[in-house]
């Protein structure tokens, strides 16, 4: 028994490929092995019919619906769905009072909610108390970190299960299915070639859905050459609307594009970093990325010759995750015409590979006695702190104290450039090491 909003159980046969071909168990599902593979966790409690309330957050297109209609199928209980979009508290609140009965009757109720980060407080303020106790199941999706967007006290009671983005492989994988399958095109003669399976595959960008939709396109825009519908490359270019560029994430044009980007902003050249930040994004490159090479990219080649170069990388980066593509297009480019712009510095970088080298050749050697914590009398009696100078309580907070190794002694590893703020903080440390020397060292 299940009561829908018409999103599972509606007649399919005109309905999109996509809805058309969604698989109908785990043998027909393709990807998320890492919670889905035999063995694994997720697939375990589905298959013993041992679900509890659960969040399945992850992008669009991966598969999230399909597990909860997989779970419908499967599990011994009253599966209901709920739309975020159409479903009020009051239309709630008497669906949990249904499920409190069947609890009472020994039944089982599982609620569903596409898109949970889309129901306001007070929708999921009125499950919290019936996933308390026990009378419901609640399973979401979402698109959005549920750390955000879904209630705390209704996500401390959930398992959270991380959908991934599914890879290239299993796109096709998922387009050469839909062509054989009898509830796709596997009664028709279609023609297209692996080279453009990939090439949607490659536009899809982890999206099933996205390449399903491009798939059913060009099969109605195709050429009729007697039974058989045959898709050509400027047909599938027609579909997705643009020319897409070829593009593999994990070959050897995915590092050299990355690495043109940072060599450009290195370089102090806005227009070209905005040309190759383009030319990733429209070729599909995941901008989570592309935003965590900004952030080191900050601290690694501006550093504190502008301290807020960090900030901004890492406030793009907040941005990119709440909006995706593309709207996010415009937050990267403010990013990478900022990080070009600004004064450049790769101080840190240098100092912490030069004390690297020498961490890794002293590794054996002991802390300085007068660095050393002394929380106990016998540590006291080791002289552990002893000869510490607590630079507080000097006027100029300033002691000519060793805090090397005496085999270091005296080591310099971060010198400051004279770029931006590195340049104040250059004249700092040579007035520092000035007072030093006027003091007795310890």
């Amino acid at each position: 028994m299940s009561y829908t909003q018409g999103s599972f159980f509606e007649n399919v046969h005109k309905a999109p490929l996509a809805d058309r071909v969604r698989p109908r168990n785990f043998e027909e599902y393709i990807g998320q092995e890492h919670i889905l593979g035999k063995g694994k966790v997720l697939r375990q409690l589905i298959e013993s019919d041992n679900i509890t309330s659960m969040i399945l957050w992850g992008p669009p297109g991966v598969g999230k619906t399909t597990i909860a209609m997989i779970m419908a199928e499967m599990t011994n209980a009253k599966f209901i769905t709920f739309s975020a979009v159409t479903s009020g508290i009051k239309e709630i609140k008497e669906i949990m009072s249904k499920a409190e009965q069947s609890r009472l009757m020994g039944e089982r109720t599982v609620i569903f909610i596409d898109e949970i980060h889309r129901f306001n407080k007070a929708q999921q303020d009125a499950f919290l108390p019936h996933v308390e106790k026990g009378n419901i199941i609640l399973i979401g999706a979402t698109t959005e970190n549920p750390s955000f967007e879904v209630n705390s006290a209704l996500l401390s009671r959930s398992r959270v299960f991380v959908l991934h983005s599914l890879q290239k492989a299993d796109i096709i994988q998922l387009l050469k299915n839909a062509l054989k399958d009898e509830r796709g095109y596997g009664d028709r003669s279609i023609d297209i070639a692996d080279e453009l399976l990939g090439l949607i595959a490659v536009y899809a960008n982890g999206d099933a859905r996205t390449a399903l939709n491009v798939l059913e396109m060009a099969v109605m825009s195709g050429n009729m050459q007697g039974n058989t519908t045959v898709i050509n490359k400027d047909i599938v270019e027609d579909c997705i609307q643009k020319k897409a560029l070829l593009y593999d994430k994990n070959g050897e044009e995915h590092y050299n594009l990355i690495s043109a980007l940072h060599k450009s902003m290195r370089n102090s050249d806005p227009d070209a970093s905005v040309y190759w930040l383009a030319r990733m994004l429209e070729a599909g490159e995941e901008p989570l990325f592309i935003a965590r090479r900004l952030v080191r990219f900050a601290s690694e080649d501006i550093g504190l010759a502008e301290p807020r170069a960090l900030e901004m990388a890492i406030a793009v980066y907040n941005a990119v995750h709440y909006l995706g593509m593309p709207e996010c297009n415009v937050h990267l480019t403010q990013a990478v015409v900022y990080l070009s712009i600004v004064a450049k510095s790769n101080a840190l970088y240098v100092a912490y590979e030069k004390a690297k080298k020498d961490a890794h050749s002293t590794l054996a050697d002991g802390v300085p006695l007068h660095l050393r914590n002394a929380p106990t009398k016998l540590m006291k009696t080791l002289n552990y702190g002893k000869g510490y100078q607590y630079a507080h309580d000097f006027e100029d907070k300033i002691v000519n104290m060793q805090c090397l190794p005496e085999n270091l002694k005296d080591r310099q590893y971060y010198y400051p450039t004279s770029q931006g703020i590195e340049k104040n903080i250059k004249e700092r440390l040579e007035f520092i090491k000035k007072q030093k020397s006027n003091k007795p060292r310890n």
